[in-house]
């Protein structure tokens, strides 16, 4: 899972993206770059930690626009041509890219140059080009690109001519914008990249771009209608994020669980003391004849504790399903189902991929997850939150008894209207 930093309009552009690029080092990766335009755009890539980034960026490298990111190979192996960010071939162009393109070889047959790395994102890239030397409009061609990709994306762009704008753009992965103080903006997968410098950031929604200056956001759909949204304060204690004395942050999110579910019994606790949801989280699944339990790997086995929660307190019947299989195939389900994704981040793209199909079959659904505001949560019927705080490491720990505390929360719930 890749990460994206990028900022507009800031002149110690090199050392927050450093830093956006260190936080998101808890999603994995394998290589890492920067891109900057300083009397022309500089790119610096490596493969390895941001450590060794650091060590290949120059001291003086730096700029009012830049775009980083961290990459976990999919399309060639783990290569400095095939870091990001990448160049369309007149180098006019740079662009980072996390997520899947599914239709990259029928792009590629499209065009007219030699490609340098092994990547769906240098098609991109390269794509963008060919349509600015159609049109000769930047916007317009990033547009046309993003109405002929098929699959997964978050993007940011620059153009060398115009270093006074940043374009972004997100189909199905995660990709946030924050605000400055009227001298910058940012863009992050993750909110925690960017709490350095700001803690209000706007939600993008799939098939949306973004043209992004130091003082302002213009979101707009693919047609190239004006889409208007207000911002969000994102709910994250920068220290939470640090792993203060502990050698690492899984020691640090063991040692935090007690803590959690102390904070999860005080924040589904009334005045009297008993353990109770919303009562429209109730109405939700009072009346379902079945609770789907939809999740990926650690998600995936606090939800088959969850089943046993909710079937022996509450006496609903539960399955549990990993979320890729269940997109692609789907059970003959019952007449009133409910669905209910388990996400640390909320913003898992195959529980989404069942979301969205549930929708589309007018089924309610019921998001447990650590992260206000994701994706999940924005898009289900209602949140329950794990109020665990940012986990970082990759193994999860407290995100996990979180879940299984709050699924105990939702099942001894459930089980008082019935006695």
């Amino acid at each position: 899972m890749c990460g994206i930093v990028g900022m507009i309009g800031q002149v110690n552009t090199k050392e927050i993206l450093l830093k956006g690029l260190e936080k998101l080092e808890y999603r994995g990766y394998d290589s890492a770059g920067l891109a900057f335009v300083n009397d022309g755009v500089q790119v610096h890539k490596e493969v390895g930690r941001i450590a060794a980034l650091r060590e290949v960026v120059p001291a003086d490298a730096d700029g009012t626009v830049g775009i980083g990111h961290t990459r976990w190979a999919t399309h060639g192996v783990p290569s400095v041509p095939n870091a990001h960010p990448h160049q369309s071939a007149s180098a006019r162009f740079t662009l980072v890219h996390n997520g899947v393109i599914e239709n990259d070889e029928q792009l590629k047959a499209e065009l007219n140059v030699d490609l340098l790395s092994d990547t769906d994102t240098e098609v991109i890239v390269q794509m963008i080009e060919k349509n600015f030397n159609e049109t000769g409009d930047v916007a317009e061609a990033f547009r046309q690109t993003l109405r002929v990709l098929h699959g997964s994306y978050a993007l940011a762009l620059i153009d060398a001519e115009n270093p006074e704008v940043l374009y972004v753009a997100k189909n199905k992965s995660p990709l946030l914008v924050g605000l400055g103080d009227g001298t910058f903006n940012v863009v992050a997968s993750d909110a925690m990249a960017m709490l350095q410098v700001t803690d209000q950031f706007i939600e993008l929604h799939d098939g949306e771009m973004i043209i992004l200056t130091r003082d302002s956001v213009m979101i707009q759909d693919l047609d190239g209608n004006v889409q208007e949204r207000e911002a969000y304060t994102a709910e994250i204690d920068a220290s939470d994020i640090e792993k203060g004395t502990y050698a690492h942050y899984m020691l640090k999110e063991m040692d935090e669980q007690p803590a959690v579910i102390r904070n999860i019994v005080q924040q589904y606790q009334n005045e009297a003391g008993d353990i109770t949801l919303d009562q429209s989280v109730r109405d939700l699944v009072l009346g379902r004849d079945r609770v789907y339990i939809i999740g990926c790997g650690t998600s995936y086995h606090a939800g088959l504790i969850g089943k046993q929660l909710i079937e022996q307190i509450a006496g609903i019947p539960t399955e549990v399903h990993i979320s890729s299989e269940f997109g692609y195939n789907m059970p003959l389900l019952t007449e009133k189902p409910l669905f209910l994704f388990l996400s640390q981040s909320g913003e898992t793209a195959d529980s989404r991929a069942v979301l969205v199909e549930a929708k589309k079959l007018g089924h309610p659904a019921l998001t447990i997850t650590n992260v206000p505001g994701s994706t999940l949560s924005r898009e289900a019927n209602a949140t329950l939150l794990l109020h665990a705080g940012p986990e970082i490491a990759v193994a999860s720990t407290k995100a996990y008894t979180a879940q299984i505390a709050v699924l105990a929360v939702l099942a001894f719930d459930l089980a008082q209207p019935k006695g």
